[in-house]
């Protein structure tokens, strides 16, 4: 705590020489785990990230439906260009998000086995290439969620493809952590997380329901991301609670993505490390993004990463052994007070 107050005593005594505020100040600072600080100088990493919300639809059936997404993920694309985005980041079913019922073999009335020669494949694929294209027309790393299909008979997998600002796929991410329902009936399990770096940035996706699954997102902080990508098409009133405390618990930050139609409860945005909103969409339905600065010399990154994340990861590291003791006060767990 010494060491903390130290470093911000520091940043607080240059605004003060200079006129700068506080975040401006804190630029020129990198303080270590020991509290040292580094030379000035030093480049820190950043990079302007676009977080969307999308009308959803749920028919891959309806080609003329499939193509209207497209467009609106490319509008979308081009307002996050226009306002400096290097990366845009859209929820799940951005394309279209198939229902249970439509797909079903059993449906309209029961969920069944999804049957997918009734998704218009081609007009999917069509609507993915135009976006990629875009996407290295604007220079903009675009992460879309799509399904990507598989060899007969597997089911496909509910995917976020990550395309780079050259437009190629360099990696993709398929939802592990399934619904009851998506398992047994639309989807086969992915296997491994996915990280990629955008500008020195390191990030970390999640799709569907694996808000709900902390051990997630704890696997992403052991692989140093420093965002992690979390595209939904479900956004109950605790969504947004959650995506808080996964990134203040984890000191990242956590981009959330979900249906404009879920936007009166729980618009898209972005929280910083300390688990504050940084900035959110419209809560009026309207597909819109909303655009931030990941700085790791922000105040909130500066705190949260710099002392909570080294901090959590050598108490983990099993520092506390050394300080147990063996007293017959603490083995008798009824000894009065």
């Amino acid at each position: 705590m010494t060491a903390r107050r130290n470093f911000k005593r520091q940043v607080r005594a240059r605004a003060a020489r200079t006129g700068e505020s506080y975040t401006s100040a804190l630029r020129h600072f990198r303080p270590t785990p020991s509290g040292d600080v580094m030379p000035e100088g030093r480049n820190p990493r950043s990079v302007r990230l676009a977080v969307a919300q999308t009308p959803v639809r749920e028919d891959p059936r309806d080609a003329d439906a499939l193509r209207e997404s497209g467009r609106q993920v490319r509008a979308l694309m081009r307002e996050a260009s226009d306002r400096g985005a290097r990366i845009v980041h859209f929820p799940e079913g951005a394309i279209c998000f198939p229902h249970k019922l439509v797909m079903s073999v059993d449906g309209p009335d029961a969920v069944g086995p999804a049957d997918w020669e009734r998704c218009q494949w081609p007009v999917l694929r069509s609507e993915l290439a135009a976006i990629a294209e875009l996407a290295r027309t604007l220079r903009l790393w675009t992460v879309i969620a799509s399904v990507h299909r598989l060899t007969e008979p597997n089911r496909p997998h509910n995917s976020l493809y990550v395309i780079s600002d050259r437009g190629e796929v360099v990696t993709r991410y398929d939802e592990r952590l399934l619904s009851k329902t998506k398992v047994s009936y639309m989807y086969s399990p992915g296997i491994s997380p996915v990280t990629f770096e955008v500008d020195g940035v390191r990030f970390g996706c999640l799709l569907g329901i694996e808000i709900h699954y902390p051990e997630l997102f704890a696997e992403y902080e052991t692989l140093d991301v420093d965002c992690v990508l979390f595209s939904t098409t479900g956004a109950p009133g605790n969504t947004a609670a959650q995506a808080q405390g996964h990134a203040a618990v984890n000191s990242y930050w956590v981009s959330l993505s979900v249906p404009a139609q879920h936007t009166a409860k729980t618009p898209s945005g972005v929280v910083a490390p300390n688990g504050d909103w940084l900035e959110r969409c419209p809560a009026d339905g309207s597909p819109s993004v909303a655009v931030v600065n990941l700085d790791d010399s922000s105040e909130a990154a500066a705190e949260s990463v710099t002392y909570g994340r080294p901090w959590r990861r050598e108490a983990r590291a099993g520092i506390y052994a050394e300080h147990q003791v063996t007293d017959p006060r603490s083995e008798d767990r009824t000894a009065a007070f």
